[in-house]
């Protein structure tokens, strides 16, 4: 039986790992500081394990200093079982999908290595049990000729109040450079080289640091004279959820309202996710995560070297993220082979 001080609740500890992550006393395998956007998903799992504790009316204890004998074997291994099992019905039951299940199963797991290598205690390695779950999500992105669409259709833009137009030019903008949300709207004066008449944007990730370099075209670069002013920044600061509220009504203005649905897996198991009792349309899923896809998609579609396109996208090689958009143009190129041969077939 473990010593009552030799106990401690998985929430004060998980705290305290925030806290020492957040002040850099914790840092990551390659000695750089864990990134914001990772502290708040750890900021969401203990959120969620704080409501779980809750409404469990018990906290899951962690015994600090485990001992091995079959019988405390037995009972930690099933307090393990039971944690996750109840812990993951309690994050289903909210609603929540496989891939979200897994990105705070993942941290929990982290967080048991962390205890066990850098704090020095003995928990035991039961929490190896704690099962990631994982799903690929679909790549929706522009096709070239929707792309095409919002660069070039001055009556569609005439037609287009300022605060949707503004959102049409970043949006633009980040479906040429692929930057992220995040580094996109900090870019800064300084982010901007030009050589020889030519603009190139060069940044630095902030999620990844790793540096990117990108030629502009014209339409890029005519966006950018647009917002030029005696702002640092290069193009205008909006907030990320009206910026997807307002891609929104985009979409819909410009028609785009086929019925492509959306579907995630809970345990497993696909299910149609509905908008207000509907089928999710194309308008209705398009966001900011559309504009790095669109970039990297199209890229690799009209033929550019998989490296070369990484160098722009800022991927490393062997990325997993990044081999989803390979496939993904694969599967457009090997359509318009099909398409193309059949025309041949059909004239023969």
């Amino acid at each position: 039986m473990a010593k009552t001080n030799n106990l401690q609740s998985v929430t004060s500890l998980y705290s305290k790992y925030i806290i020492e992550t957040s002040k850099g006393r914790r840092l990551q395998k390659n000695g750089k500081i864990v990134n914001p956007s990772t502290i708040n998903t750890y900021k969401a799992l203990l959120m969620n394990l704080e409501k779980f504790e809750q409404l469990s009316g018990k906290a899951f204890l962690i015994n600090l200093n485990y001992k091995y004998s079959k019988r405390c074997f037995d009972i930690e291994k099933r307090n393990y079982k039971k944690f996750y099992l109840n812990f993951t019905n309690f994050l289903y039951q909210k609603g929540c999908t496989d891939n979200y299940v897994g990105v705070l199963i993942k941290n929990l797991r982290s967080f048991f290595i962390y205890l066990n290598q850098a704090k020095g205690y003995s928990t035991g390695l039961f929490y190896k049990d704690f099962y990631i779950r994982k799903e690929e999500i679909p790549v929706n992105v522009l096709s070239m000729s929707q792309l095409k669409f919002l660069i070039t259709d001055a009556d569609f833009e005439a037609s287009l109040p300022n605060h949707l137009h503004t959102t049409k030019d970043i949006f633009v903008f980040g479906c040429t450079v692929g930057l992220r949300f995040s580094d996109l709207l900090v870019l800064k004066k300084k982010n901007l080289n030009i050589i020889d008449s030519k603009y190139y944007i060069v940044n630095r990730s902030m999620k990844t640091a790793t540096d990117t370099r990108v030629k502009l075209p014209d339409f890029a670069i005519d966006i950018l004279l647009k917002y030029k002013t005696k702002s640092t920044y290069l193009l205008p600061i909006m907030s990320l959820n009206q910026f997807n509220k307002n891609l929104k009504a985009i979409g819909l203005l410009a028609g785009w309202t086929n019925a492509i649905g959306k579907e995630r897996s809970k345990r497993g198991v696909l299910k149609e996710l509905k908008n207000n009792g509907k089928t999710f349309r194309f308008c209705d899923l398009m966001s900011s995560h559309m504009m790095r896809r669109t970039a990297i998609t199209t890229l690799l579609n009209n033929g550019m070297p998989e490296p070369l396109v990484r160098k722009i996208s800022g991927h490393k090689p062997g990325s997993k993220e990044f081999y989803k958009y390979v496939q993904y143009a694969e599967t457009f190129l090997d359509n318009e082979t099909d398409r193309v041969f059949n025309k041949v077939m059909a004239m023969a």
